[in-house]
């Protein structure tokens, strides 16, 4: 796909709108994430999400809200969860959220852990720290197709398996998919800063728990 297409954008498209979209994205989760709650499952917990967001000042969203439990960390965007799953006392998740605020486009996630497990806040650190390594290998000049590639590897050396299913993609003023959608993992060129989302997700090579953590991809 050439360049100028895949990062094609509307005249309303904004460099400074898309980072403040991102820096209320990222509060909005922030504050979603201090109030779920143990004992509450992922229904009540989109719910509290969708409140949190309206109170934030979101126009709209542009990808439903995503929030997983235990062992659904491993799910993918478009997988179900396991029905009746709620937070335990010893437990991980994550959140993934999409609103539109001003016009651009929002998209974050990140991993929490509730308790003291180590092996939960280590993959939780991990798809924390995996996401850093694989930004950082971007800015050196790296194509989309090869940045995957490297994170597979970084994974591997790390002790965690990433999860190939999950690829980033465009984002930009809304809606972005009227201008150009993209998948991050099949750009055979560098991504320009503020269009693409970088997206991680890992599992435990043996038990069920896996990390979730995404961002804008911009310069240093």
């Amino acid at each position: 796909m050439p360049v100028a297409t895949a990062e094609h954008v509307g005249a309303a498209y904004s460099p400074e709108r898309m980072l403040a979209a991102r820096e209320r994205s990222w509060a909005a989760l922030r504050d979603i994430a201090s109030r779920i709650e143990v004992g509450m499952d992922e229904p009540a917990a989109r719910d509290l999400a969708k409140q949190r967001l309206k109170a934030a000042g979101m126009q709209r969203i542009w990808h439903p809200s995503i929030v997983r439990f235990g062992a659904n960390t491993l799910k993918t965007f478009r997988q179900r969860s396991e029905p009746g799953t709620v937070l335990r006392e010893a437990d991980l998740f994550f959140i993934d959220l999409g609103p539109v605020f001003d016009g651009h486009e929002g998209d974050v996630g990140d991993t929490f852990v509730v308790g003291d497990d180590p092996t939960m806040h280590a993959c939780a650190n991990a798809a924390r720290e995996l996401f850093e390594r694989t930004a950082a290998r971007w800015r050196d000049g790296v194509m989309g197709t090869d940045l995957y590639a490297f994170a597979d590897a970084e994974a591997r050396a790390m002790g965690w398996r990433l999860n190939h299913e999950t690829k980033g993609h465009r984002v930009g003023d809304y809606p972005h998919a009227v201008h150009k959608a993209g998948t991050l993992g099949k750009f055979d060129a560098v991504p320009v800063p503020g269009l693409w989302i970088l997206e991680i997700q890992i599992a435990h090579p043996d038990q069920p728990i896996g990390a979730f953590f995404e961002d804008l991809l911009i310069a240093a």
